[in-house]
């Protein structure tokens, strides 16, 4: 099958060419014609499988042919009716998206611009009032324009959620449901997601019609082009085998992954100081600093970029031979996601793990996902040393910012094997309410959060009994936890019809 089988212009033939693609990919083939049709689309894909052209080149196709049908309002020009709405998880897959959209658009009358977060709002307002014709947008500063006027969703035909299962994860459900009841009723919708869980389904029955089904991957199967290994190693030898690996040649570009942001910055820093050269890209640098880094990679400046479960998706690095596995993750599908950078569009690539003896246990659960055992090889100098006792991992939660661990030969908290950190029914014992008792540890502010400050509720609704200060306090409520910030988080009682907003 060719792309000009598929009903391409001539327009979006050529970008195709220029760009040197001969062949549509499963996907590519299968989704493009359903979304010409105009038919809503429920698309099981993996990253690399080419499925970001395949919405980006039909979306193009249908905007141009129909033209802009309404222009900005005079007098509301803060405010530009928007034709198409794509969302994805994170800033980067934003601006991969955007980029797609401009590289196969650029013969055509259509303009796009990208919101996302951790970047001053100035400079997208002014893209706004320009009335591109596409927005890509992360969920949480789309939803922050709405609601200062700056952008106007009444008129969008088409709306894609790219990544759907990981904006899931990362807690976008509800902005997700906000964004959605701000569109029009009559459009075209596009789902694509890795995996099929029963949230994803839950959130397609409400809101696609009568949609297309598309699958092209197995539920959390590793890329079979990926030649996976693991490497036992000392703990405290990880970093150094990592050099050796890099002086030997035995990887000359990879994307290494660690759980923290704090050991990807040290990590990377050890690395420099070993001659190796590396950057860091996680969710505590600016976004100057992300770009940067992720240039300085793809540009070959850098030869490691150590990045957190933050690139597990999204990051569109061509040609990657090598991902390197510096810690395992705690949720087992994210080795899936992590691997999945590399192996991409035909090409082999290598995944390697360095296991030390702590982690046995989420080795044991990945091998349980895939379903087969995962190649050991030992590196000569670097053999294990068989004395060495299992130390607990020490993680932080994203929800909480609490310690938890992987206690030696033992398991895991449930929470920790959900990929979304602790789940809400499972919390430490520290902030478990007690038994009988509907007070429960005061998360973090989320957007929107039904949650009232003690002092705005009715006096009424204050509980009786003593207090041990000014503010209420039940009686039976778990004693005051100290946070990671040194506050003291006190708990708090859910009025009748209340609900508690995960944090995030």
């Amino acid at each position: 099958m060719s792309f000009e089988s598929l009903g391409l212009s001539p327009e979006l033939l050529a970008a195709v060419a220029r760009e040197g693609y001969v062949d549509p990919t499963p996907v590519q083939a299968e989704a493009i014609p359903l979304v010409l049709e105009g038919r809503d689309l429920l698309a099981g894909a993996q990253t690399g499988t080419g499925k970001t052209a395949a919405f980006v080149l039909p979306i193009l196709q249908l905007l141009n042919a129909r033209g802009r049908v309404e222009a900005a309002v005079p007098g509301r020009c803060q405010r530009a009716p928007i034709r198409c709405l794509v969302l994805a998880p994170t800033r980067e897959l934003a601006l991969q998206i955007e980029e797609s959209v401009r590289t196969y658009g650029a013969r055509m009358p259509l303009r796009s611009t990208t919101i996302y977060g951790g970047v001053g709002a100035g400079s997208q307002i002014r893209a706004l009032r320009s009335s591109p014709d596409i927005v890509v947008a992360t969920p949480g500063r789309l939803l922050d324009h709405a609601g200062q006027g700056n952008i106007d969703l009444h008129s969008v035909e088409i709306l894609v959620l790219d990544e759907a299962d990981r904006m899931l994860d990362m807690g976008f459900i509800r902005d997700i449901r906000r964004v959605i009841a701000l569109l029009p009723a009559e459009r075209q919708n596009l789902l694509f997601s890795a995996t099929f869980s029963d949230a994803i389904r839950e959130l397609a029955d409400g809101f696609l019609r009568d949609p297309a089904y598309v699958q092209i991957a197995r539920r959390n199967a590793p890329i079979e082009l990926v030649r996976q290994v693991v490497y036992p190693v000392d703990r405290e030898r990880k970093r150094e085998l990592l050099s050796h690996l890099v002086r030997s040649g035995r990887i000359d570009r990879a994307l290494v992954f660690t759980r923290t942001k704090h050991g990807a910055n040290r990590l990377a820093q050890q690395l420099a100081q070993d001659g190796v050269s590396a950057s860091a890209i996680h969710g505590n640098r600016s976004q100057a600093q992300r770009v940067r880094a992720l240039d300085d990679f793809k540009s070959g400046r850098v030869s490691l970029l150590v990045a957190t479960e933050i690139a597990a998706r999204g990051l569109d690095i061509e040609a990657l031979p090598h991902v390197v596995n510096y810690e395992l993750p705690m949720v087992p599908a994210d080795y899936i996601h992590r691997i999945g950078r590399t192996g991409r569009a035909g090409m082999h690539g290598d995944a390697i793990s360095l296991v030390c003896v702590d982690e046995t246990d989420l080795l044991v659960e990945i091998e349980h996902l895939l379903r087969q055992p995962i190649p050991r090889e030992r590196i000569a100098g670097f053999e294990v040393d068989r004395s060495i006792r299992r130390e607990p991992i020490r993680q932080r939660s994203k929800d909480t910012g609490r310690a938890w661990g992987v206690r030696p030969g033992g398991s895991r908290p449930a929470a920790a094997r959900t990929s979304g950190g602790y789940s809400p029914a499972v919390r430490p014992a520290a902030t478990r309410p007690a038994a009988g008792h509907a007070s429960v540890a005061r998360p973090a502010p989320s957007h929107g959060s039904a949650i009232r400050p003690a002092a705005a509720r009715p006096a009424a609704a204050r509980p009786a009994g003593p207090r041990r200060d000014s503010r209420p306090y039940p009686k039976n409520a778990p004693a005051p936890t100290r946070s990671h910030l040194g506050q003291v988080s006190r708990p708090i009682m859910l009025m009748p019809g209340e609900r508690l907003a995960r944090a995030r």
